[in-house]
């Protein structure tokens, strides 16, 4: 079974490609999504994240207190780089269970959907990369209308801490673009059908 990641900046449509792959059946592993749940459940990580970063990390009722982790990890390198480097090997061990369920399952291949693909080291997992591609200002455009509690300077720091788009698209296996210049269905079902065969 094939290990494909995909990847791409903030607002270029990741998401949206990886949901076209689910309608052909193919199984996604939404790291983001598992790191939060890790975060929250995993008994060792939640008492990793608290001795590093203090009892506040989990509020009252036990919940993962975002709003205090945010502040402490995202506005300080040195603590997000701590963050990621307590975070990221539970996610990579999460994946492998995933994956090898999958690949029982009888699945030609499957992906690993994370912004922070390379960033991480997670694609040293995989045998093949995917980069959803749109232009900046497309895809301030697009986080703009998605998160209007964000400003156009937050969509620039996170594309600040992300590999550079020029260093994605040279890294990466295939291409998929998301630029509303062509259409989306069509390219992932022709990548579906390199995948499969």
């Amino acid at each position: 079974m094939m290990r494909v990641g995909i990847t791409g900046g903030i607002g270029s449509g990741k998401s949206v490609v990886c949901r076209l792959f689910q309608v052909l059946g193919v199984p996604v592993y939404d790291s983001d999504f598992r790191a939060k749940w890790l975060m929250a459940h995993d008994v060792a990580l939640r008492s990793e994240l608290v001795a590093a970063f203090g009892a506040e990390t989990f509020d009252a009722a036990g919940q993962l207190n975002r709003t205090y982790l945010a502040r402490t990890a995202f506005n300080d390198p040195a603590q997000l780089t701590r963050l990621n480097q307590l975070v990221h090997p539970y996610v990579g061990r999460d994946f492998e269970q995933w994956a090898a369920e999958r690949q029982q399952a009888g699945h030609a291949y499957v992906l690993k959907e994370a912004a922070l693909l390379y960033e991480s080291g997670a694609y040293r997992q995989l045998d093949r990369i995917i980069t959803v591609f749109a232009p900046l200002p497309l895809r301030q455009a697009r986080v703009l209308r998605r998160d209007p509690h964000r400003t156009a300077d937050d969509i620039l720091t996170i594309v600040g801490k992300q590999l550079s788009e020029e260093e994605k698209l040279s890294r990466a296996d295939y291409i998929i673009y998301n630029d509303d210049t062509q259409l989306l269905i069509p390219q992932v079902l022709a990548l579906h059908t390199t995948l499969t065969s």
